[in-house]
């Protein structure tokens, strides 16, 4: 089973940019769907943390999602040699502050729909915090 790490985040002002990477140590993301998710700070139900989708790319949708709220601003992509997964940040605002996190299913081929359930393979998380 495919195992996902992010990395990149950090403390940056109002305005700045940071890029997230998710990779897979020892595997390809080659066709895998890569959803990415942020879980704000306090933002957990009866235990349960809420995570928002922020982002997500596949190889079969015809384009590649993104939040209203992250259009314009954020980008995700791929590498070249499909190891590595990008959310590339920009003009960030305190609003983003949170644990950002990517996700895939594990089904080659697959698309991002319904991408994001409990059942899926999610990384540890990269904390980014927007202040000044």
């Amino acid at each position: 089973q495919v195992q996902l790490v992010e990395s990149g985040g950090g403390l940056v002002q109002p305005g700045g940019s940071l890029r997230l990477s998710c990779a897979a140590p020892g595997n390809s993301l080659d066709g895998y769907p890569i959803g990415w998710y942020r879980q704000a700070p306090g933002k957990e139900r009866e235990g349960v943390a809420e995570r928002e989708g922020v982002a997500c790319l596949s190889d079969v949708d015809p384009t590649i999602r993104y939040a209203d709220f992250v259009k314009g601003r954020f980008t995700t992509s791929r590498d070249s040699g499909k190891t590595t997964a990008y959310l590339q940040m920009t003009n960030l605002q305190p609003s983003d502050t949170g644990v950002y996190y990517c996700v895939t299913n594990g089904w080659r081929g697959s698309s991002c729909r319904g991408l994001g359930s409990h059942a899926d393979t999610w990384g540890q998380g990269t904390q980014v915090t927007v202040s000044s």
